[in-house]
């Protein structure tokens, strides 16, 4: 689910080499925090929050599959 969340802050930013995600948790939740250059920041959270909500939805349903809870979030 890491790699997921790479590859959709990098398609979204104008300086993808500045996106870092770094995965902790247990056996049943993953957080995933996205670090991104803070020029892009507007980007990966989108008007009102849209496009975070959206790959949250997308990771959400990634680790349902897999039998995880999983959280994303975006951070400084």
């Amino acid at each position: 689910m890491k790699e997921l969340v790479e590859v959709l802050a990098r398609a979204l930013v104008d300086k993808p080499d500045a996106v870092r995600v770094t995965e902790t948790g247990g056996t049943s939740t993953v957080v995933l925090e996205v670090r991104v250059d803070p020029d892009d920041m507007g980007k990966v959270i989108g008007r009102q929050g849209r496009v975070v909500k959206a790959i949250r939805t997308v990771v959400k349903a990634a680790g349902i599959k897999q039998g995880k809870k999983v959280s994303v979030e975006v951070v400084q």
